[in-house]
Formats: C-alpha cells, structure tokens, sequence
C-alpha cells in the first residue's frame, strides 16, 4: 500500500500522468455525460480549498474534473491500494482510508495536505448514499478547515445516482450536472471548546448547503429530486 502520509508535492511524472488521465476522463465525462458545472467561479484558482459533493456514485470523483483544472487530492478506500493500482492512484492523488472508521491518520495527512497548499476532496457523507436526502455528515471537512484555515468548497452533483447507482456494473450515458456553492470560510474560534462547537456548528450548515445545490443539479440534470 502506498504510505498512509504521502502528503509531499506530487513529482514531475505524477503531474504528467495526472495531465493524461485527466484529459481522457473529462473528454469521457464531456461525451458520455454531457458533463457541466455552473458555479465554478466559486473554486478559488490559487491556495488550497476542500471540496465537500455530495456523493451517490463512483463516478463522482470524475466529474469534480469539470470544476477545474488543478491536480485535486482525494480520499479513497484502503483496500483498492494493491499492486499496480498503489502506483496509479497514488499518481493521482489518492490517499488511502479505512471506510466506516474514524481514521485519525488519514485526517492528519488532509491537514498536511491542505498545508502543502493542494486542493482536496472529502465527501462528508464518507460513503456513497441512496436518494433525494443528504445524509448526517462526518466532520472531517469542518474539522480539517478547522486545524488548517482552507475555505469549504460546496458541491451538489446531479444524474451521477441514475448513470451509475450504488452496486451498479456499468455506467449508463445520461446527463449529469454540477452546481458549485460559493466558499465557506473558516470561522474565527479560540480554545478547544470553541474549536469543537464551531465543527459541529459548520457540518450541520454544510449539510443544509449540500442538500440545496443537490437539489439544483438534480433539477439541471432532469432528474429532481423528489422528498
């Protein structure tokens, strides 16, 4: 498995490599999804920033492309880490996380990460989820702004659930819509009580946030979501 705090800059190869399959993912994502985001003036173009979408199918990742063009890092289970696959998704930006678990160490290498000044992704809903509702967040993206200042970027992604659902072999070509929120800054908080309060306080905004722009890239996307 690739090392669990592989937050050092990527290297020329990587970024090379990264290039490629970027450029074959979006062509694929623009074709076979009509994939296109509204919002994207919202993702800063400088500086490190989280990403936080909404997430119902594997293919949600692939469509963050769309939004731009700077090497994302992103969260992925551990157990995908094996053999030639270590080396690709590493190249990509991939860190490695124990799905189910609250896996302190992968939050430590996001801080690291966001120090370093790269753009990251973390799905609050850890997994992908079923339907219209955004399920009960992690913290993980309040608590990595929290220890590291970086600004919350919103995601909602609609028609990813119908082209490729939960459990799904293949994906099916339908169109699929992003909507970028604008950013969320880091609140202002001193001493650990206040630090802990203000995580919880920015998961349960971020949740009503999320559900919102998932409503309107469902909407966009023409599969509305129906509650």
């Amino acid at each position: 498995m690739s090392e669990r705090n592989d937050a050092r800059p990527a290297t020329r190869g990587e970024l090379l490599f990264y290039a490629v399959i970027r450029l074959a993912l979006l062509s694929f994502a623009r074709v076979w999804f009509r994939a296109s985001a509204r919002g994207k003036e919202h993702v800063p173009t400088e500086g490190a920033f989280i990403f936080a979408p909404v997430h119902r199918s594997n293919i949600d990742f692939l469509l963050l492309l769309v939004c731009t063009k700077r090497r994302i890092r992103f969260l992925s289970k551990d157990t995908i880490f094996k053999g030639v696959w270590d080396t690709i998704f590493t190249a990509l930006g991939a860190i490695p996380v124990v799905r189910g678990t609250p896996d302190r160490e992968a939050l430590q290498t996001c801080v690291a990460v966001i120090a370093a000044g790269d753009p990251l992704v973390i799905f609050p809903e850890g997994t992908r989820q079923l339907g219209p509702v955004v399920q009960e967040l992690f913290d993980g993206a309040a608590f990595v702004q929290s220890r590291t200042g970086a600004p919350i970027v919103p995601v909602g992604i609609g028609g990813s659930e119908t082209a490729m659902p939960k459990g799904a072999k293949f994906i099916k070509p339908h169109k699929v819509r992003l909507v970028v929120g604008p950013p969320l800054a880091a609140p202002i908080t001193e001493g650990p009580k206040a630090r802990r309060a203000a995580i919880r306080a920015r998961t349960a905004e971020l949740h009503g946030v999320i559900q919102d722009l998932f409503d309107q890239a469902q909407v966009d996307a023409g599969t509305p979501n129906r509650r």
